[in-house]
This record gives C-alpha cells, structure tokens and sequence, in this order.
C-alpha cells in the first residue's frame, strides 16, 4: 500500500465513511496499482460461500435477537439472584452470571448491557453497593461471555483462522470461567468488607425462579452439553437454539407476537449482513497484503526486535488492547487475525490458544478508557458522564487484565480440554 493511499483511506475513515466502504475502496485501490484484475476482489467475496460454518451466524444472532425482545432476562436474573444471592456479594455473582449468559448468547456485550442494565443497577443500589462500584461492574460484565457458545465472535475467529470452532469453545470454558471468576471473588470480598445485606436462601425462591425459567432453562444445557459433549456440531447447535428459542418465546410463553417474527429477522439479518459485508471486503485487502508479503515483514521486523516468545505475547497483549478498544470485535476479527496468525506460528503460539488470547483482550477492550465501546453504551444507557465511567470502570479493567495474564502465559488454561 501507498503512502498516498494509506493516506486517503485514513482520510476518510475520519470523515466518518462505513468500515466495508473503507475497506472495499482501500482494496480497489490496492488492486488497481498492482494491476490486478478489479473482479478479483468480488472473487474474493464470492468466497464466502464455500466457508460452511457461516450459517451459523444468522441461526444464532436470530436466537439472541428472540431472546432480547422476551422477559428472559428478567427471568435469567430472578433465577441467579435466587441462586447466588445469599453468599458475601452474591448480587455481584448474579451480575456477573448473568451478563455473561446474556453475552455468550446475543454476541454482543451492549446489547447486555442495554437489556440488563435496567434490572441490575436498582438492585446493585438498593442493597447498598456504591454507585460508581455498580456502574462499572455492570459496564464491565458486558463482555465477559465473549467466549462462551454460542458466541458469534469465536464463530468468526474460527472461521477466519480455519480452526476448529468445536476445538475453540472447548478451549474457551475456562478462559471465560476465569473472567467471570476474578468478578465474583472481587465482589464477595467488597460485600464483606462492606458488610452488605444478603439475600436469604429459601427453597421455595429458588423453587419458584427455576419454574418461572423453565423453558429457557434447557436452551444452554442443550447447546453448550451438546457443543462439549460432542453430540453434535456447531452448526447443528445453531439450529437447534434458533428453532427451540422461537418456539418457546412464540408459541409456549408467548412474549413475542408472530407479527413481531419478521421484524425481530430483519434486526438479526442487519447484524448478520453487516458481518458479512464487512468479512467479504476485509478478505479482499486481506488477501492483497498476504500477496504483497506484509505478514512477512512485520514478522522481520519483530524478530529482528524480539527474540522471546514472553515478550512477543505481551507485545501482542499491548496491541490487541489499543484495537480493541478503538475497533468493533468482528472487523477487528476479520482484519487483524490473518495478520497475526502467521507470525503467532512462528512464534509457537497454537492458534487455539492464539484465538483465546485475541478474544480474551478484544472483550477487555471494550472497557478500556479512553474509548471502549461499552463505556459509551453505558453512559447513553445510564446517563452518567463519561469520565464517571471511566474511574467506575477502571478496578475491574484491571482485574480483567489480571486474568488476561494468566489466560496469554499458561497456554494449559485453553488447551488442557481439548482431546487428544
């Protein structure tokens, strides 16, 4: 690339021109001066079609999407609290639990914190959690679900990277529990610092919420047993969570009118869309750089700097925190992994564990002052100053980061349930 056209594609990118725009003039352009055939780059989006693990992201972003528009959240949430509240900083526990579900599910972390926010901050708050301790927890927990399935982001690492997307989420139960881990210690140790109420244990609520959640209930047993217990693929899973979510929320509980069917489609077809254009365009200049050898030189370059696999990882760490809070998760995905993967591989890096480590740091990212995207979400959500939300944020970003560390340098974490 250029410098004029690296400098006319930043250009417009601060006009504020669609990232697919960019991208497709930015391959345009590149294929032009190499004097490469313009159809190669519709070549390049026809290609789609042969990657069969993408028929899972409409299946799974029309379930999410069905479960957005029900009470299931309010139900989700009955249930945890019923579950967790009684322990030292249970509602934490519940906070944390239950926006991770609500990720792993919907894909997308403001979609959770949009959806819950509503429920959990009045709670957080009239059980004497302070205010800026309960926005950030609620900001924070927005992304922690990132890697558990059904998540559409492992769906598309896997798909780019060419790594199993069955072998991904295996590795990515424990990463996930550790993050959401790291929340509820934190949270039992500020309720008994504090010495806030708990809520009491009784049989008959936990009765009561189990009943009341009943039919969701079986959704993440099915998906993610199957997923594990190697019953089915993927894609398989899929389908079973979009048909049992839209007979369940339609035609048993019936929170979402068959009129309202085609609506909630559209919102799921936008989203899936504006992956996939995305994905189609990024292939392009992806593949133009793969020719033009830059995975080559930056590789060059790092070697001729770094000679550590420890100080590469952290090198990375560094990297993929600044794209992660500056680059919404599915373009960072779709650009930045065909990049790193090949110099990862020098490296040692399993791509397994590389894709754990990428999403782990892009679910971080989220958060991270001065311009993660959740921070955004929850200041128009909440209605609080930004800068408010960025000290509320900042204790957990750091345990988050803490967690991160321990998911880059002990590789056993992600790998240690895959077979074999």
């Amino acid at each position: 690339m250029s410098v004029a056209i690296a400098i006319f594609v930043l250009a417009i990118c601060l006009l504020g021109t669609p990232l697919f725009a960019v991208m497709a003039v930015s391959a345009i352009l590149n294929y032009s001066q190499a004097d490469i055939d313009l159809q190669a780059v519709i070549i390049e989006f026809n290609q789609l079609s042969t990657k069969p693990m993408l028929q899972t992201l409409p299946l799974f972003a029309f379930a999410g999407c069905l479960l957005g528009h029900s009470k299931a959240p309010q139900r989700l949430v009955r249930l945890s609290n019923a579950l967790l509240g009684w322990l030292p900083g249970g509602l934490v526990m519940v906070c944390a639990a239950a926006c991770a579900l609500m990720t792993a599910f919907t894909g997308a972390s403001g979609i959770t914190i949009v959806a819950l926010g509503g429920l959990l901050l009045p709670a957080l708050l009239a059980n004497g959690y302070e205010e800026r301790f309960s926005l950030g927890l609620i900001t924070s927990s927005g992304s922690i679900g990132l890697l558990f399935p059904p998540s559409l982001p492992v769906i598309l690492y896997g798909v780019i990277s060419e790594t199993s997307i069955d072998a991904l989420f295996r590795a990515g139960l424990l990463p996930g529990l550790l993050l959401v881990g790291v929340f509820c210690v934190y949270g039992a140790w500020w309720g008994t610092r504090n010495k806030l109420p708990r809520q009491a244990f009784t049989r008959k609520e936990v009765s009561a919420a189990f009943w009341e959640a009943k039919f969701e209930l079986p959704l993440p047993i099915v998906v993610i047993g199957g997923i594990y217990g190697g019953l089915f693929a993927i894609s398989s899973a899929a389908a079973v969570a979009a048909a049992y979510v839209l007979a369940v929320e339609v035609f048993v509980v019936r929170e979402i009118k068959v009129r309202d069917i085609g609506r909630i489609a559209r919102e799921s077809a936008v989203l899936t869309g504006g992956i996939l254009i995305i994905l189609g365009m990024a292939m392009a200049v992806t593949n133009y750089m793969i020719d033009a050898e830059v995975p080559v030189r930056i590789f060059e370059f790092i070697r001729e700097h770094i000679s550590s696999r420890l100080a590469f990882l952290a090198l990375l760490n560094v990297f993929l925190l600044i794209v992660g809070c500056m680059i919404d998760i599915y373009a960072a995905t779709v650009l930045v992994v065909p990049l790193i993967l090949p110099i990862a591989r020098e490296f040692g890096v399993d791509p397994i564990h590389l894709g754990i480590i990428f999403l782990a740091n892009l679910a971080i990212g989220y958060v991270t002052p001065p311009v993660g995207l959740n921070l955004f979400i929850a200041t128009i959500r909440f209605k609080k100053p930004i800068l408010q939300l960025y000290w509320a944020a900042l204790p957990f970003v750091f345990l988050l980061l803490l967690a991160l560390l321990l998911i880059t340098y002990v590789p056993a974490l992600s790998l240690c349930l895959l077979p074999g």
